[in-house]
């Protein structure tokens, strides 16, 4: 029964991903077509609500909710976990990415009601929280070591320094060429 649980975690946590991974990119398009003219921008608008929507309540939260729950399970089922370190720090992560789904939660709402208070510039940066987090918690679950964890954390905080610096080149292309 452990393995069908830690299965059907895992799947949820990539389906869940898959929705914090998307919907800033969502967020991105609406704000660039807010500034579009008019009927591109109405039209745009309300189609990217659409998708948005669709995405988060029919995806990312049940998502987020059936991980929640098969976790919980895992841990009924493996109380000795919660004497670990990593998982300590695992649930920490896991705190950062429950607050990053709330913070999108409220941007969706926001953008809901075309109240656009982002720059897509912003939102291109803030697209990269769940790729640390995912990175963070992958590798402290698969390495479990504190010396492993220290390295993970440089990893991590390198993995977000080249994810920057990927972003200000893509800015400096789409201000070259706004096709890109």
């Amino acid at each position: 029964m452990y393995n069908y649980i830690k299965a059907l975690h895992l799947i949820f946590v990539v389906t869940w991903f898959a929705g914090l991974f998307y919907i800033p990119r969502l967020f991105i398009y609406h704000i660039e077509a807010s500034k579009k003219p008019s009927p591109e921008k109405e039209i745009l608008t309300k189609q990217l609500q659409l998708m948005t929507k669709r995405l988060w309540y029919i995806i990312t939260w049940p998502s987020a909710i059936l991980c929640t729950i098969f976790a919980v399970w895992l841990l009924i089922l493996m109380p000795a976990w919660l004497q670990q370190p990593w998982m300590h720090i695992k649930l920490g992560f896991v705190a950062l990415l429950v607050a990053y789904h709330i913070k999108n939660h409220l941007i969706f709402k926001q953008l809901q009601r075309n109240e656009v208070r982002y720059t897509s510039n912003y939102m291109r940066i803030w697209n990269e929280g769940a790729t640390l987090i995912l990175f963070a918690v992958v590798f402290l679950v698969i390495l479990r070591t504190t010396i492993s964890w220290v390295f993970g954390v440089v990893g991590i905080l390198g993995l977000g320094v080249f994810l920057m610096l990927g972003i200000k080149l893509y800015k400096k292309i789409r201000e070259k060429n706004p096709e890109a």
